[in-house]
């Protein structure tokens, strides 16, 4: 007769037990949730002092991202989910060109991005070619083998790559050979001005475009296997001589000493000598991330770039927490329910 009872207190305490942890997963939620929140109005405050200056590499990253479908969307999808070491072509894979440099302005970016094409931007760095063969396969036919690869990969995280994608072998690639300019920090191309048939330099010209980018420690430090840096290489081979100026004008006036094309920060663009590129800008979907050094660039830019770096990475591992607690919470609740 005593033992109907003693199973009666034992179920009276499971679902107090149950309830208990219910409530502390409940309680766990809302402290993750409101202290994403706070992390949250945190990145904004910092990105609305930087006075609309924030195009990190970051959000770079996240327009590649939205390219689902693109080899490079899948490329920064492993990258960014710390997928990709042990693939065979990470010993060789530099980089996705939109991400490996950075320029000092807005309408610079704008208008290099534009010149090169999303193509372009999009494209895969490769050191050699050995890189290059391990990002696709092929069968005994010679078509693409979608099990293996990139497209593999991607496969197996439910994208499907749409069409071409450049690859950039640096191997292959002839580097610039004129030297460097003279104790220059960036290693910036010792490339002699255009002139004028006065003989002068044209007004309004800046510089070369592969002189405008801007090389980060890591970008700056990698070499090749023959010794060449990514501006003699890479973007040398993108830019070659393109010359950048003030404005249209500046650029249309300076004909006689344009070979290699022209940009203008205003919008105009020579694509090569006869080659004209009329009509409004485009909208650019992914663009070289901004640098500090301009006066519109406030003088924390590093600092607090550097602190919504860390932000949003302490944000993406409460996300994790907050999916793990809901999970637990669901399985308390489901257990719960469950008993008699």
């Amino acid at each position: 007769m005593s033992q109907p009872n003693r199973q009666l207190n034992l179920n009276d305490g499971n679902r107090e037990s149950f309830k208990n942890k219910i409530k502390q997963h409940e309680d766990n939620i809302k402290f993750l949730n409101s202290l994403s929140n706070r992390f949250a109005e945190s990145i904004l405050d910092l990105q609305e002092n930087g006075n609309g200056a924030f195009h990190t590499e970051e959000e770079t990253v996240e327009q590649i991202l939205k390219k689902e479908n693109s080899a490079a969307g899948i490329f920064c999808w492993l990258k960014a989910n710390a997928q990709i070491s042990n693939l065979a072509f990470a010993k060789d894979a530099v980089g996705i060109v939109a991400t490996l440099a950075r320029v000092e302005n807005d309408d610079l970016s704008r208008i290099l991005s534009e010149y090169l094409g999303l193509e372009t931007m999009l494209a895969i760095v490769c050191s050699t070619y050995e890189g290059v063969n391990a990002l696709e396969k092929y069968n005994t036919e010679g078509m693409i083998n979608c099990n293996d690869g990139l497209h593999g990969i991607g496969s197996s995280i439910g994208r499907r790559i749409n069409g071409r994608f450049i690859v950039i072998c640096l191997e292959d690639l002839r580097p610039f050979v004129g030297g460097f300019i003279p104790n220059d920090p960036q290693k910036k191309l010792a490339l002699p001005k255009p002139k004028l048939p006065n003989g002068e330099c044209p007004p309004g010209f800046i510089d070369y475009a592969v002189n405008m980018i801007h090389l980060d420690s890591n970008n700056f430090s990698f070499l090749t296997a023959s010794g060449h840096g990514l501006r003699e290489t890479l973007f040398y081979g993108l830019f070659s001589r393109l010359q950048l100026y003030k404005t249209r004008n500046d650029m249309l006036l300076s004909l006689p000493c344009i070979n290699d094309g022209a940009l203008s920060l205003d919008g105009g663009m020579i694509r090569k000598c006869g080659m004209f590129a009329l009509g409004s800008r485009k909208v650019v979907e992914v663009k070289f991330p901004l640098i500090s050094g301009e006066s519109d660039v406030p003088p924390n830019y590093i600092e607090a770039e550097d602190m919504v770096r860390k932000l949003k990475w302490e944000s993406s591992k409460l996300a994790a927490d907050i999916h793990r607690e809901q999970q637990l919470l669901d399985y308390r609740k489901g257990n719960f329910t469950s008993q008699p």
